[in-house]
Order: structure tokens, then sequence, then C-alpha cells
């Protein structure tokens, strides 16, 4: 199966559930309290995903309490050594990462995987985007394509990801579909969302490859321009977004998003965190905040999550080979 034909299969199947309407919620407390370990720089996926996650599950009750600790470095490589060398003192951490883990231990930017971990759960999927500035003079995916055809060197893409990672593969696969050389593309990394952001806008990139929630904000408030998501069709928290699909090129993609844990975490501890995330999604709190970042629910706790994993690393691992990644 590709990962164009698995991600869409996903997407679809988390659509549907993402239709139904919470009604408030008032939970039994489930866990006391979650520390949230965030593998990024603040303004990026992860830093978003945690911590929206904790502010749903603690306005609902579902958990007492929730603190985050962003720990930059590695590609996510430092988190991860973290969690797993510090694994008896962090029972208290649910550490939040995604399509990326499969990728970066791939292509051997850090030594570990997600089987080194303990896993929680899936929780969510975001999409991905390509954005520009909105007064620029790229207006659309065949202005960004046909400039880079007219100076591949001069049409950098940035992303929040380091070479090789998620970020570059969707902009390579965004390339490739339009019969652009993904390989010939420039691309360059930063730490986080917000410093990808920042890069674009002050011209040191001519586009950027992100996460649509990343990107929405500041859409809305004119500052940047997305000018292609891969979703199968267009986001209801920004509508205005063209997706890759409708502009002819068939690249759709979903970035999952979820939490591990350390290894050799108690049963009760991990049943517990499973049960409130679980939970967390028949909240009206958990809604207001997966619409605000036009998410899709993805809930596949624990043996459910690894098989994902393990097909996912199958699929992408085949791309990166095509792509002259791997």
């Amino acid at each position: 199966m590709t990962l164009m034909k698995m991600t869409r299969r996903v997407v679809l199947a988390a659509a549907a559930a993402s239709l139904s309407f919470a009604t408030p919620s008032f939970a039994d407390e489930v866990v006391d309290s979650i520390h949230f370990l965030i593998p990024g720089g603040a303004g990026g996926g992860w830093d978003g995903t945690a911590r929206g996650t904790g502010e749903a599950l603690t306005k609902s009750g579902l958990v007492g309490s929730a603190s985050y600790e962003n720990m930059s470095g590695g590609g996510g490589g430092k988190a991860i050594g973290y969690l797993i060398e510090n694994a008896d003192s962090n029972h208290g951490t649910l550490m939040v990462n995604s399509t990326p883990i499969v990728i970066r231990s791939l292509t051997g930017v850090f030594p570990q995987n997600f089987r080194d971990l303990t896993l929680v759960a899936g929780t969510i999927g975001d999409y991905a985007a390509l954005v520009v500035p909105a007064n620029g003079d790229i207006k659309d995916l065949k202005d960004l394509i046909d400039a880079f055809n007219a100076d591949p060197a001069g049409t950098a893409i940035g992303g929040g990801s380091v070479p090789g990672g998620m970020d570059h593969l969707v902009a390579a696969m965004v390339f490739q579909a339009a019969g652009a050389d993904p390989v010939a593309m420039k691309y360059v990394p930063y730490d986080g969302g917000g410093k990808t952001m920042a890069g674009l806008l002050s011209g040191e990139v001519q586009a950027v490859s992100t996460g649509f929630s990343e990107a929405v904000e500041l859409a809305k408030a004119g500052e940047v321009r997305i000018i292609g998501v891969t979703a199968p069709e267009r986001v209801d928290a920004y509508a205005d977004a063209p997706t890759m699909v409708e502009q002819g090129n068939d690249t759709t993609f979903v970035n999952w998003r979820g939490f591990f844990a350390a290894p050799g975490l108690p049963a009760d501890k991990l049943t517990a965190y499973q049960a409130a995330i679980a939970q967390m999604y028949d909240t009206s709190e958990w809604e207001e905040v997966r619409a605000r970042n036009g998410w899709v629910n993805i809930h596949n706790p624990g043996d459910d999550f690894r098989s994902f994993l393990e097909e996912q690393e199958q699929t992408i691992g085949d791309l990166m080979k095509q792509l002259g990644f791997l």
C-alpha cells in the first residue's frame, strides 16, 4: 500500500469520526497530573498538540493539572533519549511525537525508534500545507513550481524539520507530483514552526512546508497565503485554502500526532493515560480545540498504534528510497 493510499484511508475514516458533536462535559478525574514533554520549539505542531491536548484534558476535568516542557535538539532525539535514560523518574510524563519519529529513525538522525518507548495512543491528524507570504509574487502552487523550474537554487523551501524529515518529504512529494525534480529542491531546516514562519516572512525562504494547523491563524491574519493543503477536500477550519488535488497535484497526506511514555511504564499508569485520552474525545473542550486547529480525530491506542506505526514505517521507507532520501 502506498503512503498516499494509506493516508487517504486514514483521513476518510478519521474525518467521519470527527463529525460527531460533543456535549458539555462533566468528567470525573482520571489522572491527577501530566507533564508534557515537547521535542521541539514553541509554535510548532508538537507544541500545539501537547498544549491543546492538555487544555482539553484539564478543562474537562479528566486531568487535574498539566505542565509543559520544550526540549529541542537532535531532530527530537534529545527528548526521546532523555525519556529513555530517565525512565524511572518520568512515569508522570507523556511525550508528544508524530510521523518524524518514524522518518528520523529510518534516516539515522537518532538511534532509537518507537519500539523503545511505551506507546500510549495516536490522537489526531494534521494535514500539511505549502505557505508563502501573503503579499508576495507567488499566488498559487503553479507559481511556486514555475519559480522553482526557472531558478531552482533561488527558490528555497523552509520547514520545521531536519533535511529528509517530514516537512522536506511532503514538499518533495508535491514537487514530484508536479513533475519537478524533488532532489534538486533547496530545503532550509528550522527548529519548529515559529522559526519557520519567521524565516518565511523575513524572505530567507520563498515558501514553507508546514502543518496546516500551524498556518491557519497567520493566514486568517493576512500574513501568509496557504497555496495548497494535502487534504482530499478543503478543510472547514480555513476553507479559503485550496487543496493540492484541486490544483491538479495528486498529493494527499495526513501527519498523525500522538503520545508516548517512558519504557517500563507501570500497566495501571498506561491504562489511566489511555482512558483519559479516550474519554477526551467526547468532551466539548476537545471539540473546541480540534475544530480550532483543523485537526481530524485519529484514535488508535496501544497495539493498534503499534500496527499503524509499523505499516507507516514500511510505506514511508519505500517512498524515501524512491525519492533518494535513503
